[in-house]
C-alpha cells in the first residue's frame, strides 16, 4: 500500500487527513466549535423494588449454583481419572463430567433446568482442564485485559474502558489454586517468600500475579490477552491510529534502518506498534527479538526469539534480558529488537544501535518523546556505569534516530501521538524535532476525544537518507493542516 511513494512511481497528490477517528470525516469545526464541550451527566434513575428482589434472587441463585459446584468439583476429584484427562479428546471428557455431576444431583435431589445445567458442566469442565472462572473471559475476543482484585472483583477491559465484570471466585482459597495451576505448568512458583510472579499462558497470554500478604485484599492477578490476528499498518490507519502520511514516512524510516523507540505507558499500543512497525523489514534481514514475556509477532520468516528466565528456588539460572541481548550480538543479527528496555540492557542496546546494528527498535515506558530521552539517561545512571552527563546524551543522540510516542486517551482511543527525530547535540542538550502530531481540538457530547493528526511544517532531517534509499516522500507530506 504504501510503496507508492518509492521513487520508482510517480508521487501522487496527497490529501491529509482532517480527522483522527474511524468514523467518516466530517467537515472541519469552526474556531468556535473547537471548544471543549462539556457532557452532561445524567444520575442513574434509583432501582425500583422489583429491580431490588430481581437482583437478590439472582444473587440466591448465583451463590446456590457456587456450593453446588464446590460439591461437585469435589466429587469429580474423587471420581475422574486425573491422570488419563491429558489424552482424553474434550468431547469423552465433558460426556464424562456430565454423567458423573448428574449422577451426583441426583443423590443430593437437586434439580436444576437444562441451562443451568449446561452451565454447570462447563464450568466443571473449566475447573478441571482450564482456569476456572477466568475461562469464559480468557475466550472473548472483546476483551484486552483481565484485572483481579481478590476473589470477589474482577475487571476487564472492552475498547479502552474497564468495566467490572459478574464473574467472581469462590474464596481466596479459589483463586489461589487457579493461580498455583498457571504458574506451575511454567515451572515457576509463588508463595509467601515469593509473592509475586510472571509467566505466559499457552495461548501466548502475559500473566502476572502478586498473593498475600503482600497484596493486601487477596491476590491481584493481571492477564493482557495475546491478539491471534495480527494488526498491520494498514488496520492502524483504518482505525484512526495514524494516517497514511505518517505510515508513509515511518516506511521509510524502517526500510531506511533507522534506529526507533517506541514510548508510551501502559496499555497505550506499543507493543502493537512495534509489531506493525515490523512489518516494513525486509525478509532478506535476519532479526533476533529479546523479550521478559514472549509478546512480538512479527512478520518476517527469519526471526530468532530469545525470553529472559527468573531464578529458580534455589535462587540460581536466571537469564537477564541483558544476558540475551550480550548473546544477541554474536549470532550475526541484522537487526535486534529489545521488547522492552527498562534496566541496564539500556547499554548494550545503544552500543548495538551505535556499533552496526542500525535498524533496531525497542519500547520504553514515558509520557513524551524528551521525557523518553530522560528515562534513557536515567537508566544508564541507574545501570551503575558512571559518565559525564554529555558523554551520556551523546552516546544516545548517536544511537537513537527517531521517538514513536503511543498513547491511550481519556476515551480508551490509542493514538500515534508524536512522531520526533533526534538530530545531534546542541552544547549539552539533545535536539529534537516533531515531524507529526496529534491535537486535541475538543471533547464531544459523547465523551469521544475531537482531534485531527498533523505534520508540524518541518521537513526530515533524514530526507536525503530517505532519497538515496529509494523512498522520495512529497514535500506535502511535511505541510501542516491548514484551520
Amino acid at each position: 500500500m504504501f510503496s507508492r511513494y518509492k521513487k520508482t512511481a510517480p508521487a501522487p497528490k496527497i490529501t491529509p487527513v482532517q480527522g483522527a477517528t474511524p468514523a467518516p470525516a466530517a467537515p472541519h469545526p469552526a474556531p468556535a466549535a473547537a471548544q471543549p464541550t462539556v457532557a452532561r451527566r445524567v444520575a442513574p434513575p434509583p432501582a425500583t423494588a422489583a429491580q431490588a428482589v430481581s437482583s437478590d434472587k439472582e444473587k440466591k441463585r448465583k451463590e446456590r449454583l457456587g456450593e453446588l459446584k464446590v460439591e461437585l468439583h469435589k466429587r469429580l476429584l474423587e471420581d475422574l481419572n486425573l491422570a488419563a484427562l491429558e489424552h482424553a479428546a474434550e468431547a469423552d471428557l465433558k460426556a464424562e463430567i456430565a454423567a458423573i455431576s448428574a449422577e451426583a444431583m441426583n443423590e443430593m435431589s437437586v434439580a436444576l433446568n437444562a441451562t443451568e445445567r449446561a452451565q454447570i458442566n462447563q464450568e466443571l469442565y473449566d475447573e478441571v482442564m482450564g482456569l476456572g472462572p477466568l475461562e469464559p473471559l480468557l475466550k472473548d475476543e472483546t476483551i484486552s485485559d483481565i484485572l483481579v482484585n481478590g476473589p470477589q472483583q474482577i475487571f476487564v477491559e472492552r475498547s479502552g474502558k474497564l468495566q467490572l465484570s459478574d464473574v467472581t471466585f469462590k474464596d481466596e482459597k479459589h483463586l489461589q489454586r487457579i493461580i498455583d495451576k498457571i504458574v506451575s505448568a511454567v515451572g515457576r512458583r509463588v508463595d509467601e517468600s515469593n509473592p509475586y510472579v510472571d509467566a505466559r499462558l499457552a495461548d501466548g497470554s502475559r500473566f502476572n500475579a502478586m498473593v498475600p500478604p503482600v497484596a493486601v485484599d487477596g491476590s491481584l492477578v493481571s492477564i493482557r490477552k495475546f491478539k491471534k490476528d495480527k494488526l498491520g499498518i494498514d488496520d492502524l490507519v483504518r482505525f484512526g491510529a495514524f494516517t497514511e502520511e505518517m505510515a508513509a514516512y515511518l516506511q521509510a524510516a524502517v526500510s531506511t534502518r533507522l534506529n526507533v523507540i517506541v514510548s508510551g505507558g501502559t496499555g497505550s499500543g506499543k507493543t502493537t506498534t512495534l509489531n506493525a512497525l515490523s512489518s516494513f523489514i525486509d525478509n532478506s534481514e535476519r532479526i533476533l527479538t529479546i523479550e521478559d514475556t514472549a509478546e512480538l509477532q512479527l512478520q518476517q520468516i527469519h526471526v530468532g526469539r530469545m525470553e529472559s528466565r527468573p531464578p529458580n528456588v534455589e535462587g540460581k539460572g536466571a537469564v537477564t534480558q541483558r544476558d540475551c541481548l550480550r548473546n544477541a550480538l554474536r549470532m550475526r543479527p541484522d537487526r535486534i529488537i529489545v521488547g522492552e528496555t527498562r534496566g541496564e540492557e539500556v547499554i548494550d542496546m545503544l552500543q548495538a544501535m551505535n556499533t552496526g546494528h542500525d535498524g533496531s527498535m525497542t519500547t520504553i515506558h514515558a509520557n513524551s518523546a524528551r521525557d523518553g530521552v530522560s528515562r534513557l539517561e536515567n537508566m544508564i545512571a541507574m545501570s551503575g556505569i558512571e559518565m559525564p552527563i554529555k558523554a551520556v546524551r551523546s552516546q544516545i543522540a548517536s544511537a537513537v534516530n527517531l521517538i514513536v510516542q503511543a498513547s491511550r486517551l481519556q476515551d480508551g482511543s490509542r493514538r500515534m501521538t508524536s512522531i520526533t527525530e533526534i538530530t545531534g547535540m546542541e552544547g549539552e542538550v539533545i535536539s529534537m524535532q516533531e515531524i507529526f502530531k496529534y491535537e486535541r481540538l475538543g471533547l464531544a457530547p459523547d465523551g469521544k476525544i475531537i482531534g485531527r493528526f498533523t505534520a508540524t511544517g518541518v521537513r526530515s532531517h533524514f530526507s536525503d537518507r530517505f532519497r538515496q534509499w529509494g523512498y522520495d516522500l512529497p514535500a506535502s507530506i511535511y505541510e501542516p493542516v491548514q484551520d
